[in-house]
């Protein structure tokens, strides 16, 4: 049986008031109608990234089928997400 690691929490990214990390990060999906180019150019409009960081990125969501381009506070992840959004992208914020 292969080993599982645990990832906790850096305790330096906790909220003192809840004990929850306020970091998140933003999943994107692969899907059959939204081009290379579209892709890439959402990613670096949503997440100000490189043309290089965005190409490995769109390979990973169109490779691997999905593929964590951001990470940060919760509200720039919302707001990273939402413009990703806006060209159909299948996208999803999540706490680390």
């Amino acid at each position: 049986m292969p080993e599982q690691t645990a990832i906790l929490p850096r305790p330096e990214l906790l909220d003192d008031a809840t004990g929850h990390g306020g970091e998140c990060i933003v999943i994107v999906f692969d899907n059959d109608y939204n081009t290379w180019d579209q892709v890439v150019g959402i990613l670096q409009k949503a997440t100000a990234c490189s043309l290089e960081e965005a190409n490995m990125e769109t390979w990973e969501v169109h490779n691997l089928g999905r593929s964590i381009v951001h990470h940060g506070p919760r509200a720039e992840c919302d707001r990273a997400a939402a413009i990703i959004a806006t060209i159909g992208i299948k996208v999803v914020v999540d706490e680390l």
